[in-house]
């Protein structure tokens, strides 16, 4: 036993079986994430049954099971479950039951002991609405300006064709409020601040003040337009309701102008059921939030995500490259260069928070006022650059992960051989010439695996965020068809963020659950492609200088 202790194999295994638990853990991670987060866009038969509990009326029941437990018969009965006194065990069930307007709440616990005989009735509907969450029942009639056009079995299929209709006009709708008219606003708002430029300057002339006043006109006179297209639009999408009966027998208008999208899932083949899945999968990536950030999609999340991320190693590289370039070539060794390389690796190990805070009273308040001051005096006091935004957020991420490309950068340049180095020199090479030309292209691998690095950690990032650009809800893109087309002024929505806000402060935690796991599968799926993306390029780049080397 001691020449075995002694031999090491211990120590061997003992590593093994730590690698090998870190890795069923990451895996079974990724798979909880996998499972919850794509079971989030299937449409899930609906349940209707009966729920009678001694002493209490007997209550309908229309939903989606969601999860089932099994706890304590006496933690139930303390709850006031009247269970009987010798029962050990009991199961309850947490349906969907939607109808929030209705019930007053979305999700509701129901004993197992309790439940009557379940049931699956092929005609009931499912409605993804604007606000309100999801709503369940059974289509009686459908309205046209208050007019019956359709009843029973005739619901369904003109539901179907005047809701595609109805979703044709909002997204006019929206086009034209969230482009057209905010195209207009914008340029409104330049109008505003060029004459307001040009009264700081002492300019304002009659003539300028003219051609102010015909600016600002024709300006109003094509929002005009494009409000009175917008009213008629209004008046258009709102002309079609349909009449629902609840689990409870209560009838219930709805607009089709607040509807989503209508399904029976009870009635849907396995093919149409995919079908769903695509199309809903295809909303949740391309679709904007609603209610709070808990239904809807994530695009502004994403499309944030990305930008940043982008512009972070915009910033960060050429800084990254350029430090570890000076100090490993051009830096004099000794103690003082001995404290900046301790320096540096510290600042590695600082809590992103804290970079985060020094963003905020840096960055923001100081360069930010700044910049405000010495290029956008016509808009204070509102502020341009000194308010936490897109760009602000970029430089904090940059700074943050700095550490991780500068001592990724110096270890890709002490591996290249000194021969190389000799070999550049003898032929009649300059110091800067074959490092420029030979050392930092071998060493270009090397500094994008810091890079990688520098993506995989800032792309997670949430605490600094928080204080330097990144919002619950951000109403623009930061890139849209306005000069300069890039707004790095603007505040942005972040997936880590996003699955925070909804995890934790959304007031209806059931319905968030499923939106955080498929939130946070994005992030990791979004980590991955970014990951792949710049592991492909070192790799391309490590095999065509390894060629020009040989």
């Amino acid at each position: 036993m001691k020449q075995w202790w002694k031999s090491g194999s211990p120590w061997i295994w003992l590593n093994g079986g730590a690698v090998s638990i870190s890795i069923i853990m990451v895996f079974g991670l990724i798979a909880l994430i996998l499972v919850r987060g794509f079971g989030h866009f299937w449409p899930h038969n609906v349940v209707a049954t009966t729920y009678s509990m001694p002493g209490a009326e007997t209550v309908n029941l229309v939903g989606v099971l969601r999860k089932s437990e099994t706890l304590s018969a006496q933690a139930l009965r303390e709850a006031g479950i009247p269970l009987p006194e010798d029962q050990v065990l009991a199961t309850r069930h947490l349906f969907k039951q939607g109808n929030r307007d209705v019930t007053h709440r979305d999700f509701v616990y129901m004993v197992d002991d309790f439940l009557g005989e379940w049931s699956y009735p092929r005609d009931i509907t499912v409605f993804e609405r604007r606000e309100w969450g999801d709503f369940f029942g059974t289509p009686l009639r459908l309205l046209e300006h208050g007019q019956v056009v359709a009843e029973r079995d005739q619901v369904w299929p003109e539901l179907q064709a005047r809701l595609k209709r109805s979703n044709r006009l909002f997204d006019e709708i929206r086009q034209i409020e969230r482009h057209e008219i905010g195209n207009v606003n914008f340029r409104i708002e330049r109008v505003r601040l060029d004459e307001r430029r040009a009264t700081l300057r002492g300019n304002l002339t009659p003539e300028a003040q003219a051609e102010f006043v015909s600016r600002r006109a024709a300006l109003d006179q094509e929002y005009a337009v494009l409000q009175e297209r917008l009213n008629a639009l209004l008046a258009d999408v709102r002309r079609d309701a349909v009449v629902m009966t609840v689990a409870d027998g209560r009838e219930v208008t709805i607009g089709l102008d607040r509807i989503v999208k209508a399904w029976q899932p009870n009635n849907m083949s396995i093919p149409a059921k995919v079908g769903f899945y695509a199309v809903a999968f295809y909303d949740f990536i391309f679709g904007y939030p609603r209610e709070a950030n808990t239904e809807g999609g994530i695009f502004p999340a994403i499309f944030g995500t990305v930008v940043m991320v982008i512009v972070m190693s915009i910033i960060v590289t050429p800084f990254g490259v350029l430090a570890a370039i000076y100090l490993r070539e051009y830096a004099k060794q000794g103690p003082l260069l001995k404290a900046i390389r301790i320096s540096v690796y510290n600042l590695a190990g600082v809590p992103s928070i804290v970079f985060g805070v020094f963003g905020l009273g840096f960055f923001v308040y100081v360069m930010g006022g700044a910049i405000d001051r010495a290029f956008y005096p016509e808009a204070l006091p509102a502020p341009t650059f000194g308010t936490p935004g897109l760009f602000w957020a970029s430089l904090t991420l940059a700074l943050l992960t700095l550490p991780v490309v500068i001592v990724s950068t110096e270890e890709g340049l002490s591996r290249i051989p000194s021969t190389i180095r000799m070999g550049s020199l003898a032929l009649g090479a300059t110091k800067g010439e074959t490092l420029w030309k030979v050392v930092v292209p071998l060493a270009t691998p090397a500094m994008m695996t810091g890079l990688i690095l520098a993506i995989a950690r800032a792309a997670g990032e949430v605490a600094p965020l928080m204080l330097v650009g990144v919002v619950k809800l951000a109403p623009t893109l930061p890139i849209d068809g306005n000069f300069p087309f890039i707004h790095l002024e603007r505040k942005i929505m972040h997936l880590g963020f996003h699955i925070y806000d909804v995890g934790f402060q959304s007031p209806h935690a059931e319905a968030a659950e499923a939106l955080v796991y498929a939130t946070a599968l994005i992030l990791v799926l979004l980590i991955v492609a970014l990951n792949l993306s710049a592991i492909t390029i070192r790799n391309h780049l490590r095999e065509k200088y390894r060629a020009e080397s040989d």
